[in-house]
């Protein structure tokens, strides 16, 4: 009987643990896909928004690369779409399941609903490694926008924050 319960136990705290997770190494790729969306109570005025990264890690800590999202808004009267790509450089923490990141980007916003500019700016988050190569990730983006390197200093403190839950891969 105790056998069974120490085993049992065990069981348990191992799919707890915060134990090391292979880490990417230098040449591997990443691909991740987030989403978002929201509605009005009657479903008659909708957002939806989707973001797509691929990138390459340059050591096992830094992965360099492409960030594209697409938001779509039907209001019910008018349609319109924007869309924004940007580099990105993160900075990983840690080997275990969570890694804590930092990171820049630096890209265009365009569309319908938006002034076609420049933005930049800091971001930082967290991957939780549900298995060596498999990811859900939580992200925070903080843009300012800018047409000149006059505008960006001037523009900093009139920046946005962009949010991201998503899942990602590395291979």
């Amino acid at each position: 009987m105790k056998t069974t319960r120490t085993l049992a136990i065990a069981a348990l705290c191992s799919g707890l643990s915060v134990g090391a997770y292979a880490e990417p190494q230098t040449g591997d790729q990443l691909l991740t896909l987030a989403g978002s969306g929201a509605s009005n109570k009657d479903f008659e005025a909708n957002v939806f928004n989707l973001s797509f990264d691929y990138g390459k890690y340059l050591s096992p800590e830094g992965v360099a690369g492409i960030r594209q999202s697409v938001g779509i808004a039907d209001t019910g009267d008018d349609n319109n779409w924007n869309g924004a790509t940007r580099l990105f450089y993160d900075y990983h923490f840690g080997n275990t399941e969570w890694r804590p990141f930092v990171g820049a980007n630096i890209g265009m916003v365009y569309g319908d609903g938006v002034e076609e500019t420049g933005f930049a700016g800091p971001e930082a988050g967290v991957k939780y490694f549900v298995k060596d190569d498999t990811f859900v990730q939580l992200q925070a983006e903080y843009q300012f926008f800018f047409d000149s390197s006059n505008e960006a200093q001037d523009n900093f403190d009139d920046g946005s924050f962009v949010y991201s839950l998503g899942m990602g891969i590395t291979f």
